[in-house]
């Protein structure tokens, strides 16, 4: 599933892997639950999702340390293109 066609469901279909249940309760607003999904997920991905939600709180250390787990450096960019990013990853993991 593209970024767009994630961000563009008025409803999370329940099939969806836990990375992109995260990224659509983040992209609409939920961190709670979106933390939550990222939280049920032990890969990297996962680690990198978790690693994203502590850094849009704010929490830079605890970031810091999920980015450690996802074998990830902390990212530069901004907010939304990580989050573009992760899903970009998410989406090609998928065709692989």
């Amino acid at each position: 599933m593209t970024p767009e066609q994630i961000k563009q469901l008025t409803q999370l279909p329940t099939d969806q892997c836990l990375i992109t249940q995260a990224l659509w309760h983040d992209a609409h607003g939920d961190w709670k639950a979106a933390h939550s999904c990222a939280q049920e997920d032990h890969t990297h991905m996962g680690s990198w999702m978790h690693a994203y939600l502590h850094r849009k709180e704010g929490d830079i250390g605890n970031a810091r340390y999920w980015y450690s787990q996802a074998g990830r450096p902390v990212f530069q960019g901004g907010l939304q293109e990580e989050w573009a990013a992760i899903a970009q990853a998410l989406n090609e993991t998928a065709r692989d």
